[in-house]
């Protein structure tokens, strides 16, 4: 019913409104139920010459999991392998599941959901554009907005997991999805497949097995449903086929933002927030908590000082501005910024860890990325297990030890109980909850770069999570952060963390950063759209180029060799320098004095601080003469001994042109011992 819709547009406009209702498409589409094994059903598919074929899942693991195991299937020619090869052409891949996804793509088989990097789901959308990928296996997130010909859609199933239950797909979710086949210009048809619950395909295995033979058919032991399974079956199916979408719900919401926004806008900001709040499709009692929550917002502002009450109210009706000492990429983007700025003057500036005690602030103010904290936590745990096992504790001690057992959460009692007293004066911030976390500052304090840490915590499904939230870390960052509360140490961090997501795909910051320095959101939009249609991975800007980030990629790559020196782990040290001759063996050789002479090899805040960091950037190499001074940098990592004698150290050499090839800083180690 769009009758509502009808009304407000023509009061809004002051013109009639025509209402466009009919559902037929250019291309109509065939529904059909199957219950063959999906092996079967794709071979019949592809015979048929019914591809290119989406087969959809909810959960990003089947879709993995389905691609791989269709590996066993000639799903593309030979000339059509050869096409890839030659449209991937140097695509760079990570480790991890970047080989998964080449060797995948290189057999016609694609994999897209939201777990991806970003430009790995670009290359797939990409080539399934070109027509060179036959089955693409992803989740619901292709339904969506991108412009790719699939003729094919099968469906694993009738339910999804909507982050608190099990259900059954709405009638618009189900018609979004199979609104994906049959592709205006590409097909005059499109099928939708929906597979049976596997108990179901068994059964029907078992029937056909059985024949015509009533003796057999008695026999047939049918397979019923798994424990918790939301029934569902060909009459959900029909169901979802006939329904009418359902109607459509106001998402309107109010944010600290908005009324940013809004107070920055020319003109009474209080009449144009008046004008949102009751002016939109939401009922009267949604418009009352929404007006009580701006109005809590505007207090929250007012009593942190980001708006300000002016004496006399402005020719235009203003009686409130932004506060002019603000930096003018100031912003709250989260609901808790404004906690987080009031949080920070309980820092102590002269602290080594004040800076990643910036970052866990902020971090606590982030949404939680649950398959990065769970994977955390699965380490900790596992570390705390073997621990308790060494030291002889019982296993149901153990267990009970291990409930007490958290991913890493610096600050939090800190935070808490600044929180509670908080929330005290700003009682909507109850609606929020806080979530002491730590990613970015986990990630720095490793040392790792990100493939590193992807492959530490296991997170090669979850890269694109894991982008995405230290993306989120760095615009906090970059613009929560009041220039009071900067300090140098803290620059440096943003700036790596910003470099570190622009190597990995730049185009998360590249859109968001020229709107951020006033660039016209039209022509912005247009660029993006140029640079990724000209481009099958658009390539990041040479790392070397950001020499402040560098000097701290340079810092971490050195100082992750400090803190498995620290460890004694050997093999780890070996896997990173043994290509430059310095394996294993040989790192234990080399250490080997300094263990004689110290129990403990430090890695604390002074540990890693630039005073135990020599970087030249023009060294003379005597005996590259070649390389010249811009080629290569030497470094040399102090070890921080209990003694404090510092007189042990690693040197080593930076090649800048295989680091911008890489994406990271090249480091190789030349030298390990005393000075």
């Amino acid at each position: 019913d769009m009758s509502r819709f009808e009304a407000d547009l023509s009061r809004r406009t002051g013109r009639r409104t025509a209402i466009v209702s009919s559902t037929e498409r250019p291309v109509p589409l065939h529904f059909s139920y199957s219950t063959a094994p999906m092996h079967e059903l794709l071979e019949e598919l592809l015979t048929t010459h019914q591809a290119p074929i989406y087969v959809v899942h909810f959960t990003q693991v089947e879709a993995i999991e389905r691609a791989q195991a269709l590996s066993s299937l000639k799903v593309a020619t030979r000339e059509e392998r050869d096409q890839i090869a030659t449209m991937i052409g140097d695509f760079r891949f990570s480790a991890g599941f970047g080989k998964t996804l080449s060797r995948l793509i290189r057999m016609g088989i694609g994999v897209h959901h939201a777990g991806m990097l970003p430009r790995y789901r670009r290359l797939v959308e990409t080539l399934a554009q070109a027509g060179l990928l036959k089955v693409i296996c992803g989740t619901d997130t292709l339904g969506v907005g991108i412009n790719v010909p699939i003729r094919t859609v099968v469906l694993t199933g009738l339910t999804k997991y909507d982050g608190q239950r099990s259900r059954h797909l709405r009638a618009r979710e189900f018609h979004q999805i199979a609104g994906r086949a049959g592709r205006a210009g590409y097909d005059t048809v499109g099928s939708i497949v929906v597979q049976a619950p596997e108990h179901e395909v068994e059964n029907a295995r078992l029937v056909k097995r059985a024949g015509d033979d009533p003796k057999k058919l008695r026999r047939v032991q049918r397979k019923k449903p798994p424990e918790g399974f939301v029934n569902w079956g060909e009459r959900t199916f029909e169901r979802l086929v006939a329904a009418e979408p359902e109607p459509l719900t106001s998402s309107f919401a109010v944010s600290h933002s908005m009324l940013l926004n809004v107070v920055a806008r020319p003109g009474d900001p209080f009449q144009h927030m008046r004008k949102l709040l009751t002016d939109n499709h939401e009922d009267p009692a949604a418009q009352r908590t929404h007006i009580r929550s701006a109005i809590a917002i505007s207090r929250a502002l007012l009593a942190g000082g980001v708006v300000e009450r002016l004496a006399e109210p402005e020719p235009d009706g203003r009686g409130v501005r932004l506060t002019v000492d603000l930096q003018s990429n100031f912003a709250l983007d989260q609901p808790l910024s404004a906690f987080a700025m009031a949080s920070l003057a309980l820092l102590d500036k002269d602290e080594p860890t004040y800076a990643l005690d910036v970052v866990s602030v902020l971090e606590s103010t982030l949404e939680d990325p649950r398959q990065v904290m769970a994977a955390q936590l699965n380490k900790v745990r596992g570390e705390a297990v073997a621990a308790m096992k060494s030291e002889g504790i019982e296993y149901d001690e153990r267990m009970e030890l291990l409930d007490e057992v958290t991913p890493p959460r610096p600050l939090a009692e800190l935070l808490e109980v600044a929180y509670e007293s908080y929330r005290k004066g700003h009682p909507w911030v109850a609606d929020h909850e806080l979530r002491p976390k730590s990613v970015v500052r986990d990630m720095y304090e490793r040392a790792m770069n990100f493939v590193e840490y992807v492959g530490f915590y296991g997170l090669a499904r979850s890269e694109g999570l894991l982008l995405r939230y230290l993306t989120d870390g760095y615009r906090a960052l970059r613009r929560t952060v009041p220039d009071a509360a900067r300090t140098e140490e803290l620059d440096d961090l943003v700036a790596w963390l910003g470099e570190l997501v622009r190597q990995v795909d730049s185009s998360l910051l590249d859109e968001w950063e020229k709107l951020a320095a006033g660039e016209d959101a039209a022509s912005v939009a247009a660029a993006l759209a140029a640079s990724t249609g000209t481009s099958i991975d658009a390539p990041a800007p040479p790392v070397t180029a950001n020499v402040r980030a560098f000097r701290v990629l340079v810092r971490n790559a050195l100082f992750r060799r400090v803190e498995l020196a620290a460890r004694r782990n050997w093999a780890a040290l070996g896997e990173l320098d043994g290509e430059s001759g310095w394996d294993a063996e040989a790192w234990q050789d080399a250490l080997s004095p300094y263990w004689d002479e110290h129990d403990v090899l430090l890695t604390d805040a002074d540990a890693r601080g630039p005073v135990l960091l020599m970087i030249d950037t023009e060294p003379a190499y005597d005996d590259e003469p070649s390389q010249g001074s811009s080629g290569r940098w030497r470094v040399r990592q102090i070890l921080h001994d209990p003694a404090g004698h510092h007189d042990w150290g690693i040197d080593a050499g930076v090649d800048l042109a295989a680091s911008d090839l890489a994406g990271e800083a090249v480091v190789r180690v030349t030298a390990v011992g005393m000075l």
